[in-house]
């Protein structure tokens, strides 16, 4: 039987990370710029329907792009000519309807009619729609981590911290304790940050913005640090493969960044070591 997606369809987690996909490449090619595509991902990230993300890329230039979204179909109407069937199959549901309304009435209802809910303000129909949730969860793509940023931003107000660990679908940040400046506070992000718990800060915790590093440029280095330390791809596991986020050490540079792009396997282990620009600090082949 043939799809029949439409802009009403609901969307899925692959339809919004393809999209997101999409975006990412516009913004490779010159087509988006860095705010445009933050903005973008973000609304892609919490969009419903697969009208709502064709409408985020539909002005794209997209024959470039990895991924493409389905095409989209109008409704179809109810066909007017040879209705016996469909008539028959409402009729049969009306009764349906009707049987398991009295059903549900006789074994729980204690008004005088089975339409009548003033006995239970529950069952009345709130006209409240169901909210799915669609946060980022691919973290070490372009779209998933900028996409963590904007959440940090909507949950805090800015990106600003004393280190943060990213892995491909969660994340560890560490903040100030706002009513004790001698201890910090640990979120977890899983699609949103958890309550936090709490731990004594130490000389090394300096305070910077997290978030001032060119993002596309990072999620590359992470992408080849297997390669680039000597480890073959397929022996990496996906979940020993994670970005740390750290204030610099260098006196001269204060607010400046430092990114470490941590992979392991069976085989050993190496990183790479970066500035916030992308510029290559040190890289420790496997050991």
């Amino acid at each position: 039987m043939a799809n029949r997606q439409t802009a009403g369809t609901r969307a899925k987690d692959s339809d919004r990370n393809d999209t997101c996909q999409i975006l990412d490449s516009a913004l490779a090619d010159g087509q988006l710029s860095m705010e445009e595509h933050r903005n973008r991902v973000a609304l892609a990230t919490q969009s419903e329907t697969l009208g709502d993300l064709q409408s985020l890329i539909s002005d794209l230039q997209t024959g470039n792009a990895p991924v493409q979204l389905p095409d989209l179909k109008r409704q179809s109407r109810m066909p007017s000519g040879g209705g016996g069937g469909w008539g028959i199959r409402l009729a049969v549901a009306g009764v349906l309807v009707a049987l398991g309304i009295g059903i549900g009435w006789g074994l729980y209802g204690n008004t005088t009619s089975p339409l009548s809910f003033t006995s239970d303000p529950g069952a009345k129909s709130d006209g409240i729609p169901g909210k799915v949730l669609t946060p980022p969860k691919q973290l070490q793509s372009l779209g998933g981590l900028n996409g963590l940023l904007e959440q940090m931003r909507q949950r805090f107000g800015d990106t600003m911290g004393y280190d943060m660990v990213i892995y491909p679908e969660y994340a560890v940040l560490y903040r100030p304790d706002p009513s004790d400046e001698r201890r910090k506070l640990s979120y977890t992000y899983r699609g949103g940050f958890d309550d936090p718990t709490t731990s004594a800060k130490s000389e090394d915790d300096v305070l910077v913005d997290l978030g001032a590093f060119d993002v596309e440029t990072a999620v590359g280095i992470l992408r080849g640090a297997a390669e680039t330390v000597g480890l073959n791809p397929a022996d990496v596991k996906k979940d020993s493969t994670y970005l740390t986020i750290d204030p610099a050490k260098d006196p001269t540079a204060p607010g400046e960044l430092t990114l470490r792009a941590n992979v392991s396997s069976d085989f050993g282990s190496g990183s790479v070591t970066f500035a916030g620009d992308g510029t290559v600090k040190r890289i420790d082949d496997v050991t």
